[in-house]
């Protein structure tokens, strides 16, 4: 690392579709998006671990020393392959002064930033002397894997600051990607972090931040989607906060209360999923516009899919009312409850409904920003 330091960055993504189904091993389709999470990592001074987090309002720092001794009272051997433990995050809460409930994105920020750091400098080495500093185009709590992009840039800095992979960038170029087996390092510690911010969340998310692209998830394994194209998306913020933890818990409960009808449900999702990857594969050698009303179908098909587990919100209802009146077709994207909604632009979507549709949107409170991806 020079003395400027190193820049890394991660995408957000939305999911297409397969929403909570991925949690319980079903396929899930997700794409990265254009904005993304920043991280500038620093050498330290004066045997200190500096964070600042300025879209959460955090500025903190500790005495390098006192976090070896801390990491030594862990006593857990760390692994990018094992679940961080609750007695563990239990100590580093109690440190760090946070609420054993917690679950604003300022604490669970630090707490992951602490396991992260602890877990790899364990692993690897001393904890390091860095500063560190995380912004973010993206939205907290909107379905837009904000926190998965976060964990990915603490991945990548923390190992890097601990020798455990290498700096990709030769002399002269500005940018570069990690080796392959160097960015399954970065996910799987990118992973650990998602586990403490969310519990027990798909990988899906950390996924779509360390490779980018199009990719399908299912149960651990990452499929790249070649030769996709590119869909327009517009992509609507409901400003409705929630905890993906509490949706994806809500979920499991109602499976394990009703599992002969949401199982079906499930299954259904997968299919959706599984029809839509043929789709997007044969639709770059053969441009028909006959695809378009399939995938719009798809999106109706798994909105009602996903009102029926419980993730539905009556501003993800009202979005897609909206939408429909200009004849376009949307479904929530990500955890639910609020967050984001994503609506399909097919080619024959005039401008002047496009203007229209977004108009109407901002008009009725449930978009922060309209903006087409793709």
């Amino acid at each position: 690392m020079s003395e400027h330091g190193l820049l890394v960055s991660a995408p957000g993504k939305v999911i297409l579709h397969g929403e909570h189904a991925v949690v319980h091993g079903k396929a899930a389709l997700a794409v990265a998006l254009g904005l993304r999470t920043f991280l500038r990592l620093r050498p330290g001074g004066g045997e200190r671990l500096r964070i600042h987090l300025p879209g959460v309002g955090v500025r903190r720092e500790w005495d390098v020393a006192e976090l070896s001794a801390l990491r030594g009272r862990l006593t857990a051997d760390f692994d990018e392959s094992k679940s961080p433990g609750v007695e563990q995050l239990d100590v580093l809460k109690e440190f760090a002064g946070i609420a054993a409930d917690a679950s604003a994105p300022d604490s669970l920020a630090i707490l992951a930033f602490l396991y992260m750091c602890l877990a790899i400098s364990a692993k690897y080495g001393d904890v390091p002397s860095v500063d560190i500093a995380v912004w973010s185009e993206l939205p907290t709590g909107a379905g837009l894997g904000s926190s998965a992009a976060y964990a990915v840039c603490l991945a990548a800095a923390l190992l890097h600051a601990c020798r455990a992979i290498s700096c990709p960038l030769k002399d002269g170029e500005a940018t570069a990607r990690w080796p392959e087996e160097e960015m399954s390092l970065i996910n799987s510690w990118a992973f650990q972090g998602e586990r403490v911010i969310h519990g027990n969340p798909s990988g899906v998310d950390n996924a779509v931040g360390t490779w980018g692209g199009a990719l399908r998830y299912q149960s651990g394994k990452i499929t790249s989607l070649k030769r996709v194209p590119t869909l327009r998306i517009l992509l609507t913020n409901t400003k409705v906060p929630r905890s993906t933890k509490v949706l994806v818990a809500g979920v499991k409960e109602k499976i394990l209360k009703f599992p002969a009808i949401m199982n079906p449900v499930l299954d259904s999702i997968d299919a959706i999923s599984q029809e839509c990857q043929s789709v997007l594969e044969a639709m770059p050698t053969n441009p028909s516009p006959e695809y378009y009303p399939v995938l719009e179908e798809l999106f109706d098909i798994n909105q009602h899919h996903l009102n029926v587990i419980g993730v539905g919100h009556p501003s993800l209802d009202r979005l897609c009312r909206v939408t429909a009146s200009h004849g376009l077709h949307s479904k929530l994207t990500g955890a639910g409850g609020g967050g984001c909604g994503i609506t399909l632009l097919p080619p024959d979507a005039t401008p002047l409904a496009v203007e229209a549709a977004k108009r109407d949107l901002c008009a009725c409170g449930c978009a922060e920003h309209c903006d087409i991806l793709g």
